[in-house]
C-alpha cells in the first residue's frame, strides 16, 4: 500500500515487515511529554503551538510514560537480532501525531536524540486519525486522548489510553503486565458480577470452569508477544509477562488458568489478588507498562510510579 503523503519514513532506520512485525503506534503525547505544549494548544490554538514547535525544534522533548516501554521493546529487538540476524518478527514502532509535518520536526529530532528507533512519523490532519491503524498492521496503540483510544478499539485494535506521569526506569528487560477480566479476557464475568454480585459470579465461574473465557481487547497483542518470548529460553529471554487479576486464586482462579493454557499463552507469573489494591505488586514487579480497565487499579499504580494504560470497556 502507498505511504500516505503525510508519513515521514525514517531512513535511519532499517524498516520492517508489517504482514510479521508486532506493530506497536504511540501517539506523541503518550511517548514524549507534551503537557504544555498541549496546554499552549488549547488556550492560545494552533497556530501559536506551531511557531512554538518550531522555534524549539531542536530541544529535545522530555520522556513521557510510554518512553522507557518503547525502549524496552527496542532492547528486546536487539537481542532478537543478536540471535538470529534475519529475524522478522520483530517491534516495529511508529509515532501517530495530529501535527503538521513542519511543526513535527520537533518530534523527529526528539526521537534521534534519545535513539528511539521509530520507523515511521505519521502527521495526520483527520479528526479520526485512527482510521490509518490497521492499514500500518498496528497491534497495539497507545494515546493520551480518550477518543482516540476508543475509536481503535472499535476498529479491532488492542488499544489503552495513557495518563502523563512520573515514571520510575525500570530494568531493560521488557516487562508488560496484564489485568484479566475485560483486558486479556472478555468482560462476561464482570458482566454477571454487576447484575448478580459476587455469589452469582462465583456460581457462574463454577458452572463455565471447562470452558474458555472469551477474548479481551488485549488479547491479540499479548497472543503476538506471547510468540516472540517463546524463541528464548525462559533464562535468557528479554520479556516477562505478568497477569494481575482481582480474582481470587481459590474461587475464581482455575478458569483464567485453564483459558491461558487453551489459547497457548504463557505468562510468567501469575497473581490472584482477590480484590486487594495491585499497587504494592505492582511496585516489586516494576513493569514497562500495566494495562487494567480499572481507573481505582490505574490510580493505585501511578501513585507507585508504575507506567499504567487504561483499557477503557465503555467507550
Amino acid at each position: 500500500m502507498a505511504e500516505p503523503e503525510s508519513t515521514v519514513i525514517n531512513t535511519d532506520v532499517k524498516q520492517k515487515d508489517p504482514n510479521k512485525a508486532l506493530v506497536i503506534a504511540v501517539t506523541t503525547r503518550a511517548i514524549f511529554n507534551l503537557e504544555e505544549e498541549h496546554k499552549l494548544y488549547l488556550e492560545k490554538g494552533k497556530e501559536e503551538y506551531t511557531r512554538h514547535q518550531q522555534a524549539n525544534q531542536d530541544k529535545p522533548l522530555p520522556p513521557g510514560t510510554a518512553f522507557a516501554f518503547i525502549q524496552a521493546v527496542q532492547y528486546v529487538n536487539e537481542k532478537l537480532l543478536e540471535s538470529n540476524p534475519a529475524e522478522k518478527d520483530l517491534f516495529d514502532i511508529l509515532v501517530l501525531s495530529n501535527n503538521s509535518p513542519e511543526s513535527g520536526v520537533r518530534i523527529i529530532n526528539s526521537a534521534k536524540h534519545y535513539g528511539l528507533e521509530i520507523s515511521k512519523f505519521c502527521f495526520v490532519s483527520d479528526e479520526d486519525s485512527t482510521q490509518y491503524l490497521k492499514s500500518h498492521g498496528v497491534k497495539l496503540f497507545l494515546s493520551a486522548d480518550r477518543t482516540d483510544v476508543c475509536n481503535a478499539l472499535r476498529r479491532g485494535v488492542s488499544a489503552a489510553l495513557v495518563f502523563q506521569q512520573e515514571v520510575q526506569a525500570p530494568s531493560t528487560l521488557l516487562r508488560v503486565v496484564f489485568d484479566g477480566d475485560a483486558v486479556l479476557f472478555s468482560d462476561e464475568t464482570d458482566q454477571v458480577f454487576r447484575e448478580q454480585g459476587l455469589e452469582g459470579a462465583l456460581q457462574y465461574e463454577r458452572v463455565m470452569e471447562a470452558v474458555p473465557m472469551g477474548e479481551g481487547p488485549l488479547k491479540a497483542f499479548a497472543m503476538h508477544l506471547g510468540k516472540m518470548r517463546k524463541k528464548f529460553s525462559q533464562e535468557k529471554s528479554p520479556i516477562r509477562t505478568y497477569l494481575v487479576t482481582a480474582r481470587s486464586g481459590r474461587d475464581m482462579g482455575i478458569r483464567a488458568i485453564k483459558t491461558l493454557r487453551e489459547w497457548g499463552l504463557a505468562i510468567d507469573e501469575a497473581f490472584f489478588m482477590d480484590g486487594a489494591p495491585k499497587g504494592p505488586i505492582l511496585a516489586q514487579i516494576q513493569p514497562h507498562i500495566f494495562f487494567d480497565d480499572g481507573l481505582h487499579n490505574i490510580q493505585g499504580a501511578q501513585n507507585m510510579g508504575v507506567p499504567s494504560a487504561w483499557v477503557p470497556s465503555c467507550c
